[in-house]
């Protein structure tokens, strides 16, 4: 998708309460400019996985078309999120001996194909091997080792892998829709890409989108990814209990939770009230609003205190140096960032997208995180292909004259020897 010198890129989150398109322009000056959003409710997925393929492909083109026409384009190709309990992240070391003594770029690809030789299920997908750090000749914290004199290299990469068939289930959802999907992607690995500062990348810290179905964890320190992983409650499971225990519709109890909801019972006034839709047809109800934040409390509190496990039993807490940022829909909670300070002990603020233009306004919230940090993945993608389309065209221009040098500085030929060549090498050319 081209339009005068730029390229639009679209992120695709299907999660389990909504599924969200964002469309940008790759503008010349590498920004991203927001130009359509796509946001509907999200029907046949479960806990991240797909449950129901026709109501997935229906949630995705409604969301999709909605963007395109924001954006006034036809999206035939998105970048896609994935998450769920079925995703496993795994730490792998790989060594090779250096060819020539300097290392290249083939070096690298063959060390990280050492590190990716572990054993991994036929269930099993590998969705990205992530490179920790390098080591050249023992010397550690290495992250671009090309170029490098040594005789021998090491990486340290972490491995994600998700079920085989809740990631082709993903992919044949979109390609049902009308849409190419240019790759996959850890949902929190995205999110990451849109709310973090390299600040806190290099110092440590822990990333928790705390999604509807799910509440995906990932761990960085030195600008590498240490740790990821997947706790299977969200804010889903506080809207049920808001439904059962107010007895309410759960659309309802959807509506009360974002409006209404709170972390914390000390933030809520005494004299706050809040007006409850019945079912069955009877009359709404009147409650105090302390009664929700009974409800909300103790079910965020169980699942930030399921997090914090997680981080301790990672062995990766002490590395989180400059805390824990929280997005995702549920994260807007009132409340959710001190209950967070309290659970885990460490700084705690809410993550919101950034290094966006265009329509910032609209984004501005943490339920879009992991659209649009695909819109960064995606970006990156992108760049890197214009790279190295660049670099093979200046290979292409270069082999010519390489060629013509090499065969008039023969040692063997003589002068006449030499210039019969080139007449030769000019009339091929002309013809």
């Amino acid at each position: 998708m081209e339009k005068a010198g730029s390229e639009y890129i679209v992120g695709l989150d299907i999660g389990t309460t909504k599924v969200c398109a964002v469309v940008a322009e790759l503008l010349q000056d590498r920004q991203l400019k927001i130009i359509g959003i796509g946001d509907c409710e999200s029907r046949g997925l479960r806990k991240g996985m797909v449950v129901n393929i026709e109501d997935t492909v229906r949630s995705i083109r409604q969301a999709v078309d909605v963007a395109g026409q924001m954006a006034g384009c036809n999206i035939n190709a998105v970048f896609v999120g994935i998450a769920g309990g079925h995703i496993m992240g795994i730490n792998s070391h790989g060594v090779i001996a250096v060819q020539g003594n300097e290392v290249m770029s083939t070096d690298v690809t063959r060390v990280i194909e050492a590190a990716r030789t572990v054993a991994i299920p036929s269930d099993r997908e590998v969705i990205h091997i992530l490179p920790q750090e390098y080591i050249v000749d023992n010397q550690r914290g290495i992250v671009d080792p090309i170029g490098m004199a040594g005789v021998r290299l090491e990486v340290n990469v972490h491995i994600v892998t998700a079920a085989l068939s809740s990631a082709q289930n993903i992919v044949r959802s979109s390609n049902r829709a009308g849409l190419h999907v240019e790759d996959i992607v850890l949902e929190s690995l995205a999110s990451a890409k849109a709310v973090l500062t390299d600040e806190e990348r290099e110092i440590g810290v822990a990333l928790v989108d705390l999604g509807g179905g799910t509440s995906d964890i990932a761990i960085f320190e030195n600008n590498s990814i240490k740790h990821t992983a997947v706790v299977p409650l969200g804010g889903s499971t506080l809207t049920n209990d808001i439904a059962f225990g107010l007895r309410t519709p759960t659309k309802a109890a959807e509506r009360i939770k974002v409006k209404y909801g709170c972390a914390l019972r000390d933030l809520v006034r005494e004299d706050e009230t809040i007006e409850v839709p019945s079912v069955g047809g009877r009359p709404p109800q009147k409650l105090s609003r302390q009664v929700l934040a009974d409800i909300c409390e103790p079910r965020m509190e169980e699942i930030l205190t399921f997090v914090d496990r997680t981080l301790v039993n990672s062995g990766c807490k002490d590395r989180i140096r400059s805390g824990v940022v929280l997005t995702g829909g549920a994260a807007l909670i009132e409340g959710c960032m001190e209950l967070g300070e309290q659970i885990f002990g460490v700084p705690t603020r809410i993550g919101y997208p950034t290094n966006v233009k265009g329509l910032t306004d609209v984004v501005n919230n943490p339920k879009f995180s992991t659209a649009v940090g695909l819109l960064h993945f995606g970006a990156d993608k992108v760049l890197a292909r214009q790279i190295s389309r660049v670099s093979k065209e200046a290979e292409e221009e270069a082999k010519p004259e390489t060629k013509i040098v090499s065969e008039l500085s023969t040692p063997e030929e003589g002068p006449f020897k030499r210039l019969l060549r080139k007449m030769r090498s000019w009339f091929q050319d002309i013809s």
